[in-house]
């Protein structure tokens, strides 16, 4: 077979699938004979110079045993996985599942064209229609800036602007429509502009975050427009994980065949290891039984010595060995029954306190087993931290004394419930399960306070998304028409002037307000991705506790900091805003006093693997009772509190790979403490670099061009 195999794979023209199951097979089959064929020989040699001195039965037959329970099973495998996996490569890198995955790809970048064409078509009709209106009123006229207005509303694009170009003077804007207050300066580059002069045409540019289109004004020689719209991210990105997975597909598709024989290799080398193990298993599992020979003669001795408690290892087998090990020990099971009987029971008892003891010290959850009369009879370790009590005070006192919650719960007859529980003042909700025993019944509970918190975070967060979306899309209009009636009618109102302009200003001023409330909706829902750079940690401390020092001179502000300070990797505004948000919660706190007067002090270390403390401590009226909820969405103590300061502060914590906790500041007050490690920082900062990187090839062009229709 080894002569058959070298000259089929010799000529270099490779095997059929079935060509190759078959040599696969016929190359096993004789491997694993003389495989098994060797472990024969070998036990019977083992079985000689043992201190029996039999001819090799026992061993023999185990290696036949466990051989043929081995082989078939195995060879069977190799052949169905080889099968399968050669059917799996036909359906995978079939013509049709190629056809797919080509289509997918073509049909991804058709939508991004599409896309893109209606830019652009809708920039040229557009301008069309802005030259009949320039003919009907001038361009610097409130109708045309109407009709300009209601064109961009209508085609759902994100701004417009009529522009001038010449060589001359360049870029000049005429008419513009900038609801999202973008800078200008870019719309229009240098290099398109000059394209536009010579060829008047229409251009389009893709900056990633907008879709734009410039096309010439028709039956104007100066004239363009240009509009724009909020590029579609995910239709770009489909189409660059479409382009990736084809390649990926092609490339597997040119390693089929490799793939093919490597499995077979595979499928081979582990048959043969599982066959030789389940050979060598045989051999030592014999050399094993062999051994209660050697143990009926010592226990022989012992037995003469008045030892009557010795056994022997005995198996299910026939042969020799084992009819006379189990006749010996019912020789001396009668005599030795009772004495063996309490030994047992006892070591078994001991077994298990100790497993049952080891289990409940090292389990999570809290486990407390009380009996029929709801007496504490046992408490873990981690129910005992969870309930604030000792273990040693708290077995045998009634459980109503212990957690008056769970007396009641047990009253109602539920196997199952989420209570509320008063821990040391701090309240936390656990999750119970009752189970009934023999012994009376057994409580255990998981405290779920974090996961609640973490699911009403993210509830709260999707809403804040949504809410901040479907406000802030009328705000504008509503503005711009108060600003409007103001300006165009507050002249020619008469009756009532001071009430007209009180009324608009109220308007103006409450969508003001509104603007200001789904930003802070908008910024917990969806914060900014940070921009990380080396950043002088005390520089950001100054910077978030400058303003508050200027607005509250009563207030005694000081900062703590190792000279030279310390170098961090993070983003500059959002770490200044976090501190920022925490010096204002304890300068509200200092007033909520009413003494006046107060102080805030912030301290900056280093710990010793290295990490950077952040501890901002006021005397203020300190943390509320529910002070693992402060950090929650809209969770707030204040009149007029939004509840979105700390819970944007763990969030920029969050991206800074760092934590946040509060303590109760000693004489009064609070001590926020924000926990950064450089190290993890540099770390993750890497990891989401390498993640986010792609394939230059990949990408679109970001700059095309069509004809104006």
């Amino acid at each position: 077979m080894a002569i058959l195999t070298w000259v089929s794979l010799r000529g270099g023209q490779g095997l059929s699938a079935a060509g190759g199951v078959a040599l696969l097979f016929a190359n096993l089959v004789p491997a694993v004979v003389l495989m098994v064929l060797g472990g024969r020989v070998l036990a019977m040699r083992r079985a000689e110079k043992s201190a029996v001195g039999t001819n090799g039965r026992l061993h023999v037959r185990l290696v036949a045993l466990f051989s043929l329970i081995a082989t078939i099973p195995v060879v069977l495998m190799v052949l169905i996985a080889s099968l399968l996996f050669q059917y799996g490569v036909d359906i995978w890198y079939s013509k049709r599942a190629q056809g797919m995955f080509e289509n997918t790809t073509a049909l991804a970048q058709q939508l991004y064209s599409e896309k893109q064409k209606r830019v652009m078509d809708e920039t040229s009709v557009m301008a069309g229609d802005l030259v009949s209106a320039l003919a009907v009123a001038p361009i610097d006229s409130q109708a045309f800036a109407n009709q300009f207005a209601y064109q961009v509303y209508q085609r759902e694009l994100s701004e417009a602007a009529v522009l001038a170009i010449s060589e001359q003077n360049g870029v000049q804007t005429l008419a513009i429509v900038n609801p999202y207050e973008r800078k200008t300066s870019n719309w229009v580059p240098a290099d398109i502009a000059r394209d536009l002069r010579e060829r008047r045409q229409t251009v389009f540019r893709d900056t990633g975050s907008r879709m734009e289109a410039v096309t010439p004004m028709p039956g104007t020689k100066d004239l363009f427009l240009y509009a724009s719209r909020v590029a579609d991210t995910e239709t770009l990105a489909q189409a660059r994980r479409a382009s990736r997975v084809l390649k990926d597909y092609n490339a597997l598709l040119a390693r089929s065949g490799k793939l093919q024989w490597q499995l077979n290799a595979a499928l081979y080398l582990l048959s043969l290891t599982i066959i030789g193990l389940a050979v060598f298993t045989a051999l030592r599992v014999a050399d094993r039984l062999v051994q209660p020979v050697g143990e009926l003669v010592d226990a022989a001795r012992r037995v003469a010595g008045g030892d009557l408690s010795v056994r022997v290892s005995t198996s299910h087998s026939r042969d020799e060995v084992g009819v006379l090990s189990r006749a010996f020990n019912r020789m001396t099971e009668r005599l030795g029954e009772q004495n063996m009987d309490l030994i047992a029971s006892n070591d078994l008892l001991d077994r298990r306190r100790a497993l049952i003891e080891a289990v409940l010290s090292g389990v999570t959850a809290g486990v407390v087993s009380i009996t029929p009369e709801r007496r504490v009879r046992l408490i873990n370790r981690s129910a005992s931290e969870l309930l604030r009590v000792d273990p040693e005070a708290a077995t045998g006192t009634e459980l109503k004394d212990l957690a008056p919650e769970f007396d009641a719960l047990m009253n109602e007859d539920r196997h199952e419930a989420v209570i509320q529980l008063a821990s040391a003042g701090e309240p936390r909700t656990l999750a119970v399960k009752i189970v009934a025993s023999e012994f009376g019944q057994i409580l255990t509970f998981d405290d779920i306070t974090q996961q609640l918190i973490d699911q009403r975070r993210a509830a709260w967060s999707d809403v804040a998304r949504r809410v901040a979306h479907e406000i802030k899309n009328p705000l504008t209009p509503i503005q711009l028409a108060a600003e409007r009636l103001k300006r165009r009618f507050s002249k020619e109102i008469s009756s009532d002037t001071a009430a007209f302009d009180r009324l608009t200003d109220t308007i103006v001023r409450q969508v003001g307000d509104l603007r200001r409330m789904v930003d802070e909706f908008s910024s917990f829902a969806r914060m900014p991705k940070p921009q990380f750079a080396e950043e002088a940690i005390v520089d950001v401390a100054r910077e978030a506790m400058f303003l508050h020092e200027v607005a509250n001179p009563a207030i005694q502000f000081s900062l703590s900091a190792p000279s030279p300070s310390p170098e961090i990797l993070c983003d500059r505004r959002q770490l200044a805003q976090a501190l920022s948000n925490i010096v204002k919660n304890g300068v509200e706190a200092i007033e909520q006093t009413q003494r006046g007067s107060g102080a805030i002090e912030m301290t900056i270390s280093t710990a010793a693997e290295g990490a950077l403390i952040l501890q901002i401590a006021d005397d203020g009226i300190g943390l509320p009772l529910e002070r693992d909820r402060i950090i929650e969405p809209y969770m707030t103590t204040r009149p007029g509190g939004t509840g979105l300061g700390l819970a944007i502060v763990k969030k920029i914590v969050e991206e800074h790979m760092g934590s946040i906790s509060f303590a109760d500041r000693e004489g009064g007050g609070t001590i926020v403490t924000l926990r950064l490690d450089p190290v993890q920082m540099a770390a993750a900062i890497a990891r989401r670099a390498q993640e986010t990187a792609s394939p230059q090839e990949d990408l679109p062009s970001a700059l095309t061009r069509a004809r104006s229709s």
